[in-house]
């Protein structure tokens, strides 16, 4: 039949690229959760803190099973995964979709935004611990080996996260190859591990009876409060699935997660299960227990494996979350750098990079041990599992336009079970939860501080501003000595004559032949269509007004966007090109404002901003930076 071997290489195709999308979600997406089973259930037994009775272990399985299904299984493959914002995920693509749906009640908006931004803040907070505790977790199997390595996990596991941080620089390209089939490998010896035990006592899948979890709940409520501290741990790394929608899609990912990474986690977890009924002793940790003495040392290695892949992917979305929030004016402009020249998505970030190992390494050397760090692990998890499901109602309400019940039917019963396990990890403050919220809350001040400092300063600039229109009116009755080519001048509040085209005019007295005011503006929206890309308006003598669009995913990239100008009539020449930027130097005043110390704090980030024609990509052998003051 005429095309259709056509048809079946687009479907051989089809297939093909299917397949590499679950193998890549596999290695990214499912890292930090397919790691959990190192220390999560250890915890929930760790120091006697929930007795090892046969009805507790079959309690705390059957919690761990409807946790899976409940938190991971319905609530972000089934329900969250539907709220995408153009393809995009993540609590910053939920917190644009949140604040588009209500931004006819401004209060509102306001009230999410901050809690969005909240929660921003705090996932910076978990991309600390989650290195620290899974590298850590995973070289702990030494000292199950031999105990006498006890004083060598801290060393190695420093030594390891070292030359993670290291090589961040190079890129993930070439090391992102082996992440899906080595993940593949570590969820089948899980599932592997599982079934050897789960054979020798078959009756431990009785625990897959949801009536053995709410009778641990309801006979046993205060060990079963305990318990939940540590079992929300299995589902660490949750809100990957849907930060990484874009990468891979929603069928990829639920592919992933219901074909392999779920049924080899609940497997792993009964299979420990088993262990601990026969052997109470292996509570220690019951993960490298399951192991036979010739698999120990290999299994460690793959496990050190697993976790540095967990890792890279919380680097990798840090980088991520980083450059998105310096777009949306939570973060000032800092240095990028592209380690793709295929994948615009691919960065690397020093300054961001060089904190978390700051940061990792002193909560290594701090808590010294993955069953003490597993306290701090827990409450950031929770927060952020909280806000999403927040987000979530304000999106289907507003957004979609779903009645009351639906919505409150839709994220209710979820939000009761994030508000439950909140409650649990809330207690452990004391015990180190107070790490990653202090982190959470020190990158919040900042990030409000930007936010906040920007806008004084726009008010600032703007009530000594110049109306442009105005201005190039009188300049034009008598019109100064035009030069040949264009000078594009950037200017943050479009309306206003820009202070370098006052410098130019005063120092230099002349003004070039073609002008172009340009606005550079961010959108709560991850891509701007091609054709949204810029507007202009003619303001007369060969001069315009030009807005160019992005969204918080683009490449702000000026010189580009400029060229398609054409299509308006506006032929610009690159080599006869000057770009003008005002380079603003911010004095704290006192009494007005922001707290004097804050005032401080955004003069010394403004001032060590990276420079504007980097963000924008400008040519830097044709850029003129002139300077100015600015109160605040």
């Amino acid at each position: 039949m005429p095309g259709g071997g056509d048809r079946r290489v687009k479907s051989s195709h089809s297939r093909s690229s299917l397949a590499a999308l679950i193998l890549g979600a596999i290695g990214v997406v499912y890292g930090d959760i397919g790691t959990s089973p190192l220390y999560a259930l250890k915890e929930v037994f760790a120091e006697g803190r929930v007795p090892l009775t046969p009805a507790n272990i079959y309690g705390v399985l059957s919690l761990v099973f409807w946790t899976l299904t409940v938190i991971v299984s319905v609530k972000y493959v089934v329900l969250i995964l539907r709220a995408d914002n153009n393809g995009e995920g993540g609590l910053v693509a939920m917190l644009a979709l949140a604040s588009q749906a209500v931004k006819d009640r401004p209060a509102l908006r306001q009230r999410l935004l901050f809690i969005g931004i909240f929660g921003t803040a705090i996932f910076f907070g978990d991309g600390v611990i989650t290195p620290a505790i899974s590298v850590l977790s995973a070289v702990e199997g030494l000292e199950v080996a031999a105990p006498r390595l006890h004083d060598y996990v801290v060393p190695v596991t420093l030594v390891v996260l070292t030359l993670l941080f290291v090589v961040q620089r190079r890129g993930t390209s070439q090391v992102g190859k082996v992440f899906g089939p080595l993940m593949a490998a570590w969820f089948g010896v899980l599932a592997v591990l599982g079934l050897m035990h789960i054979a020798t006592n078959p009756r431990v899948l009785e625990a897959l009876d949801p009536r053995y979890a709410l009778d641990f709940l309801f006979a046993h409520a205060g060990i079963a409060f305990v318990a939940l501290g540590a079992i929300v741990l299995c589902v660490t790394g949750a809100e990957a699935l849907y930060a990484d929608m874009g990468h891979f899609g929603k069928r990829p990912i639920r592919i992933a997660w219901f074909a392999l990474a779920m049924p080899a986690l609940v497997l792993n977890y009964f299979g420990q299960g088993a262990l601990l009924l026969a052997h109470p002793e292996s509570a220690r940790n019951p993960f490298y227990g399951m192991a036979p003495g010739w698999a120990l040392y290999p299994l460690i290695g793959l496990a050190t494996c697993a976790t540095v892949i967990a890792s890279q992917a919380l680097i990798t979305a840090a980088f991520s979350v980083t450059k998105q929030a310096i777009q949306l004016g939570y973060l000032p402009r800092l240095r990028i750098m592209h380690t793709s020249v295929r994948e615009t998505g691919q960065i690397y970030v020093p300054f961001v990079n060089w904190a978390l190992y700051v940061c990792i390494v002193f909560a290594v050397v701090l808590f010294g041990s993955s069953s003490e760090l597993a306290a701090a692990y827990g409450i950031a998890v929770t927060i952020d599992m909280l806000i999403t499901t927040t987000m979530t109602f304000f999106v289907i309400r507003y957004g979609w336009r779903y009645p009351w019940w639906v919505c409150f039917a839709a994220t209710g019963f979820f939000f009761v079970v994030d508000v439950t396990f909140f409650a649990a990890n809330v207690v452990k403050v004391i015990d180190g939860g107070w790490f990653p919220v202090l982190i959470g809350i020190m990158m919040f001040m900042l990030m409000m501080t930007w936010k906040q400092g920007r806008h004084l300063m726009s008010e600032s600039l703007r009530s000594d501003a110049i109306d442009l229109k105005g201005f190039l009116e009188s300049v034009f009755i008598s019109p100064p000595t035009r030069v040949p080519g264009t000078a594009v001048f950037l200017v943050s509040d479009q309306g206003f004559t820009p202070n370098a085209l006052l410098h130019n005019l005063k120092h230099n007295k002349v003004l070039h032949e073609t002008n172009l005011f340009v606005t550079v503006r961010h959108h709560e929206a991850p891509w701007v269509a091609p054709n949204e890309r810029y507007q202009m308006e003619p303001l007369g003598h060969d001069c315009w007004q030009v807005t160019l669009n992005f969204g918080f995913k683009d490449e702000p990239d000026v010189p580009v966007a400029l060229a398609e100008l054409r299509r308006a009539g506006c032929v610009i020449d690159d080599m006869d090109t000057s770009y003008f930027l005002s380079r603003d130097i911010v004095i704290p005043t006192l009494g007005s404002g922001m707290a004097d110390w804050r005032e401080k704090l955004f003069a010394g980030m403004h001032r060590n901003a990276s420079a504007a024609a980097d963000f924008l990509r400008l040519p830097a052998n044709r850029v003129v930076e002139l300077g100015s003051k600015v109160e605040i």
